[in-house]
């Protein structure tokens, strides 16, 4: 299996230090509000992933962390935790707000069919394991103290700027981030953060340097190595973690173990909107709700993702939204077919329905190339639309369609039959088309339409899809 790999730059087969079995760690959401559909774009790309790991005959070992902690609101480790932030917004707990909207993830997460992670992880779960690492750090005089907290010395780590091909002097001129005169370095990083003097957090902890909590960089490096060891196989986040987050992991990482963080990078570009990077500060943060609201299935999401390629900026607009509906409706038409084979047609599939799979996963063990199994897919479709199927292809019909959705995850095997009074009806306007009642005809279409069922003549009779 190909990947493109951000430590190399380039397409480069997998190698899992323990085949068959492969770690992934993924950085999920921070749940302070709403996931957008920048952020769906990322996680249904990742559970692509795994999709493809399985197919390939991995064994993929998959933890995603849920950041309920420590986040901050500037890269210079200032501002407020947008925990916090989201606490005073809503007049609730920090903790009130992490439930509420951990749980809304969960379900769009489940709407949008994707794979459960094999451990799902809360940085507050694991505040132990975080002071153990900054512990270890400090030991190996990674790590000093300043007025506000425990930092990171990137000084320590030569190759700090390696990973993103940061320009450290540009920093120091103030580019990325407000120099905080205490630090030894402007790229230093927050690994504790100390509580204010004049107020209680909802979120705190004991710890040796003083009551406080941890920096979001540190949770991921913790739970990762906790759960998957000192070596990760393939670490995936978004493209914007790159200068900050995961060259910040991968310092505190190797660092503490004096071995490689993680062998494969790998990461999901940004999806723009009207020319812009989509994001909740620009306030064009589309919802999963929002979406469901103006009648667009989540299904549709997942396939309008899997249309561009993961490496790609993306643009996102209602109108691509809903050809991508339209393309789902026919794939759903295909699917329906498992229920109308005909005992014989005049011209059959001409290529095994079997290896219908087989091609996809070629296609997406190829970088994930999801645009060109899209364009595939649809070609298929187009052709088994035109011929139909006849009784003794389903078993192979049947197989065909798991397999797409076991890669894809569109769900096609979940198109059920319709029902026997709506078979009756269908039988109905066959007969009123023979007796050429075109009244009568158009009648039971609509009526049939009224309750979600689609139909295309052919000369084979009427084949129905739902609408």
């Amino acid at each position: 299996m190909r990947l493109y790999n951000t430590l190399t730059r380039q397409v480069e087969e997998l190698k899992p230090l323990a085949a068959p079995v492969v770690t992934v760690y993924t950085c999920g959401p921070t749940v302070y509000d709403y996931s957008h559909i920048g952020h769906w774009f990322n996680y249904v790309r990742m559970d692509t992933l795994i999709r493809a790991l399985k197919a390939n005959g991995f064994q993929p070992q998959w933890v995603m962390n849920i950041t309920d902690v420590g986040h901050l609101t500037s890269d210079a480790d200032e501002g407020e935790d947008k925990l916090e932030s989201g606490a005073r917004r809503e007049g609730k707990t920090a903790w009130e707000v992490a439930e509420f909207y951990t749980r809304d993830f969960l379900e769009g997460m489940k709407a949008l069919n994707m794979l459960e992670p094999d451990h799902l992880v809360k940085a507050t779960d694991h505040i132990p394991e975080q002071i153990d690492l900054i512990k270890k750090l400090e030991e190996k005089g990674f790590a000093y103290v300043i007025d506000d907290g425990v930092y990171y010395d990137t000084g320590k780590f030569p190759q700090y700027s390696d990973f993103a091909q940061l320009d450290l002097d540009e920093q120091q001129a103030g580019a990325r981030v407000n120099f905080n005169p205490q630090k030894r370095n402007i790229s230093d990083f927050a690994l504790w953060k100390f509580s204010p003097a004049d107020r209680q957090r909802d979120m705190e902890w004991d710890s040796p340097w003083g009551k406080g909590f941890p920096g979001w960089h540190i949770e991921c490096s913790a739970m990762s190595m906790k759960y998957l060891g000192p070596t990760l196989d393939i670490h995936t986040g978004g493209i914007d973690h790159v200068p900050v987050h995961h060259t910040n992991e991968i310092a505190q990482s190797e660092a503490a173990t004096g071995q490689r963080f993680a062998n494969h990078w790998l990461h999901s570009n940004h999806v723009t909107a009207n020319g812009e990077k989509i994001s909740k500060s620009l306030g064009n943060g589309i919802r999963l709700q929002d979406i469901v609201e103006k009648g667009i299935s989540p299904q549709a999401v997942r396939l309008h993702v899997l249309e561009s390629h993961y490496r790609s900026q993306s643009k996102f607009s209602w109108d691509s939204l809903q050809a991508a509906s339209n393309r789902l409706q026919d794939f759903k038409a295909l699917a329906a077919l498992r229920w109308q084979a005909q005992p014989t047609v005049n011209d059959s599939a001409t290529f095994a329905l079997e290896d219908v799979p087989i091609e996809l996963k070629r296609i997406i063990t190829d970088d994930l190339n999801t645009p060109q199994a899209m364009a595939f897919l649809s070609q298929i479709t187009g052709q088994l639309l035109t011929v139909l199927i006849e009784d003794d292809m389903v078993g192979h019909f049947e197989t065909m369609l798991s397999g797409i959705d076991e890669l894809l995850g569109l769900g096609l095997m979940d198109v059920q039959d319709i029902t026997p009074e709506q078979k009756q009806l269908l039988a109905d306007r066959e007969q009123a088309r023979l007796d050429q009642d075109w009244s009568k005809s158009d009648k039971l279409r609509n009526d049939l339409e009224a309750q979600g069922i689609g139909l295309r003549d052919t000369a084979h009779g009427a084949i129905w899809f739902r609408l």
